[in-house]
C-alpha cells in the first residue's frame, strides 16, 4: 500500500474534488451569461405597444425656451427656463399655462 505523502504522484482527494467545483462553477457562470444575452435578444426584439410620437413641430410662445419636456399619452408638458408650465395636446396645440411659484 502506498503512502499518500511519499507518493507525489497519487491525487489528492481534495483537489480533484475543488477542480469538480471550479469546472461546475464556469459551466454555471457561462450558461447563466447565455440566458441572459438571450433573453435581452428575445425582450428587445418584441414590438412596443405603447409607442409615442411627437407632432411635427411645437410652437413655444415668443420669447420662451424649454428647460425639459414630458410626454404623455394625452399631453405633451413642456417647462420653460422661466418656470412655466406649458401644456399642449398631442397634436401640438397649446392647451394650458401655469406660472410655477419660485
Amino acid at each position: 500500500m502506498s503512502d499518500p505523502i511519499s507518493d507525489p504522484d497519487a491525487p489528492v482527494p481534495e483537489l480533484r474534488f475543488l477542480k469538480w467545483l471550479v469546472t461546475a462553477l464556469a459551466v454555471t457562470m457561462i450558461a447563466g451569461l447565455l440566458t441572459i444575452v438571450t433573453l435581452l435578444v428575445i425582450r428587445f426584439n418584441q414590438p412596443s405597444g405603447n409607442k409615442l410620437t411627437l407632432p411635427e413641430a411645437i410652437s413655444l410662445p415668443d420669447g420662451l425656451q424649454a428647460l425639459s419636456l414630458t410626454q404623455q399619452a394625452d399631453r405633451i408638458i413642456i417647462v420653460t427656463t422661466d418656470n412655466q408650465v406649458l401644456l399642449f395636446s398631442p397634436d401640438g396645440r397649446l392647451t394650458a399655462r401655469t406660472k410655477l411659484a419660485p
